[in-house]
């Protein structure tokens, strides 16, 4: 039991290092903070921020902040100092949310300050920005997630209607694809008397998923109207979205003018479960019906890479966690993003990107970029913007040729956002890959300047499962007479690559003899003859054993396999016969045989005869998932015990 108990902690040891040291998580505990500072004229303010020194990151572009002010009457801002004209007399709370690039700082933290209007002198009132015609409806985020901070998302939406309209919108958020949730909504702001609402189809279980008794509970709305048009089922849309997403919130608003434009401020904090991983995509989803007497709508999905620091240049994919199982025929979705933060326009932009080996660059596909440009024709030199895409052996290289993308330091650039671009794409596997994680990065060169790298994007698998069977014979060569036949079951990690855990549960149906033991007494007679008595005994054992084995196994290549554990095993039922036979000579030798005597005595027992030991393992065959051949070592510490099993597996 003792050694048991030491290769136990021995394998906990190496497969599993958390359980050997603690890890220790240090927090950053120093709070920056920016204040509000503004000057009024009247009903006009100009804002100013006051805000701390920042801490510049080794190698990186040149730190800067960027701004979203809420003007507490429905208007935002991203300037560093904007001015403003209300429109009406009153108080009215302006906030500001600080976002720090390429620092080492935490983001600084603000309080709202309020803005008495007593008298209105100045008739040219900031009137919200109309969206454009083609868009209607707008989800933006003011930074991307970090685990722990606080972030904004702004819903933008516009009546498209010719008429006065009462209508509704739905915020999607914590997918249920991540075990965890990502956000905790904090607070909500509404300046044009929008209500919080609850459906009752909404009251039915966070963990819905696609069975028809959650369809039935999904969503109660009204028959459609020309349900055909995708913008039209709504009732679908709310569906798939209550099935991606495990929060909601619903807000009504009422009497909004043809053409209007108005906004909402949300804010939320990432929670400290959030997932780790900083090249991983989360997303929140927005439903916009301009008119809740109708199904028409406008649905936008707001994607956000999960970042530890404020760096616009970052290369994310969706392939953080996948299902090995499934993804042989999955599009894989990659986003380079960049910025320009020169004090002039470039003119071409090359993102060189590392591509793993296990995709497939024939399947390449171009989804969206900016700045927004036709592919290049191949083997031509154009005078027009266009991006062109150069295939390598370990690279794919994205050129946007002929462009203009203003930088964040140039003269008379006030939108940070215009300074921005980003390539989004999608790639397949390749048919024959790998179980293993990957790492890529992008090289991003602006000019002739030199190359800015991203983080790395990663490619993750889920473990999974594989159920296996397995049966065969153990020969035990220290046993008399032995048999031993078993089945098993395993259990591991589906198709690992190279290094994985196994663990299996075995029946073992075993039948052996002891050594026959013999004893010789002279025994002395009435008639004071001696006689030779001997006696020979021999016990026939028939046990059920049941034995988990524990190991660490390596695939070699596709077909061999080896692996080393420890197994634990106990007799579940042990039944043996103790046969005895006594023979009695005529004189003290054994010549003539006066009588025989034989005895059986059956004894039954359960649960006895505790065993362990060590293991070394191979197979050959297909290593990975399918059949194969193995041969075991089982080194017991138990004597005798010692044994080879020989067995046939096949892995699901």
């Amino acid at each position: 039991m003792k050694h048991f108990l030491s290769l136990t902690f021995l394998l906990l040891f190496f497969c599993f290092p958390e359980f050997a040291k603690g890890q220790t998580k240090v927090k950053d505990t120093i709070t920056r903070r920016a204040t509000i500072g503004y000057d009024k004229n009247g009903n006009q303010i100009s804002l100013k921020p006051e805000v701390p020194p920042l801490i510049q990151v080794a190698g990186a572009p040149k730190s800067s902040y960027s701004y979203l002010w809420e003007m507490g009457d429905g208007n935002y801002s991203k300037e560093a100092s904007p001015k403003h004209v209300y429109k009406k007399k009153g108080e009215y709370k302006v906030n500001l949310s600080v976002t720090n690039n390429y620092d080492n700082g935490k983001p600084p933290k603000t309080r709202p300050r309020t803005v008495v209007i007593n008298e209105i002198i100045n008739t040219q009132f900031s009137e919200i920005a109309s969206l454009q015609d083609t868009i209607q409806y707008k989800i933006f985020n003011n930074r991307e997630p970090v685990p722990e901070e606080e972030m904004i998302v702004v819903v933008s939406y516009k009546n498209p209607l010719n008429y006065v309209a009462d209508g509704k919108l739905y915020l999607f958020y914590n997918d249920k694809e991540f075990k965890n949730n990502n956000f905790e909504l904090l607070e909500s702001r509404t300046h044009f008397g929008e209500k919080e609402v609850i459906e009752d189809g909404f009251a039915c279980s966070d963990e819905m998923n696609n069975s028809h008794e959650n369809i039935a509970c999904a969503i109660s709305t009204p028959t459609f109207r020309n349900s055909f048009w995708p913008e039209e089922n709504l009732d679908l849309t709310l569906l798939e979205s209550k099935i991606l997403f495990r929060n909601v919130k619903i807000i009504e608003f009422d009497s909004m003018n043809a053409n209007e434009t108005r906004n909402l401020f949300f804010t939320f904090k990432t929670t400290p479960e959030m997932i780790k991983d900083t090249s991983a995509t989360v997303k929140m989803r927005g439903v916009y019906v301009p008119d809740r007497n109708y199904k028409n709508h406008k649905k936008k999905t707001l994607e956000m890479e999960i970042v530890t620091s404020h760096d616009p240049n970052k290369m994310s994919s969706n392939a953080a966690f996948m299902n090995y199982r499934l993804v042989r025929f999955k599009k894989v979705n990659f986003k380079t993003r960049f910025q320009n933060d020169g004090e002039g326009p470039a003119r071409t932009i090359r993102l060189e990107t590392d591509i793993p080996d296990m995709f497939n660059k024939k399947t390449l596909q171009i989804v969206d970029s900016y700045p927004k440009c036709p592919i290049c024709p191949k083997g031509e030199e154009v005078n027009y913007s266009c991006l062109d895409t150069i295939i390598k052996q370990k690279q794919i290289h994205f050129t946007f040729k002929n462009i203009y993308l203003p930088g964040s330091t140039q003269k008379n650039v006030t939108e940070k956002d215009s300074t921005k671009g980003f390539v989004k794409y999608t790639m397949r596997f390749n048919k024959d890959f790998h179980k293993q994680s990957t790492r890529s990065k992008t090289a991003i060169i602006f000019d002739k300047n030199e190359p800015v790298i991203t983080n790395y994007a990663t490619t993750r698998f889920l473990p999974g499962i594989s159920i296996g069977a397995k049966m065969g014979y153990n020969l035990f060569t220290n046993l008399e007479n032995s048999k031993s036949y078993f089945v098993a079951a395993t259990i591991s990690p589906y198709k690992s690559y190279r290094w994985y855990w196994q663990v299996e549960w075995q029946n073992n149906l075993h039948k052996y003899q002891s050594q026959r033991n013999s004893t010789e007494n002279l025994l002395t007679g009435f008639n004071g003859v001696k006689q030779l008595e001997r006696t020979t005994s021999q016990i026939n054992f028939e046990n059920i054993v049941m034995e988990i084995p524990v190991l660490m196994r390596y695939n070699i290549n596709n077909y061999i396999g080896v692996g080393a554990g420890i197994q634990a095993g106990v007799n579940i039922s042990e039944k043996q016969e103790l046969h005895t036979e006594v023979e009695l000579y005529e004189g003290p030798n054994s010549n003539f045989l006066l009588s025989t005597t034989n005895e059986l005595q059956n004894t039954k027992q359960s649960f006895s005869q505790f065993k362990s030991g060590i293991l070394l393992d191979f197979t050959a065959g297909f290593s990975r998932i399918g059949p194969s051949l193995g041969i075991r070592y089982n080194a017991s510490f138990e004597k005798n015990f010692n044994y080879l099993q020989f067995y046939w597996i096949w892995k699901f």
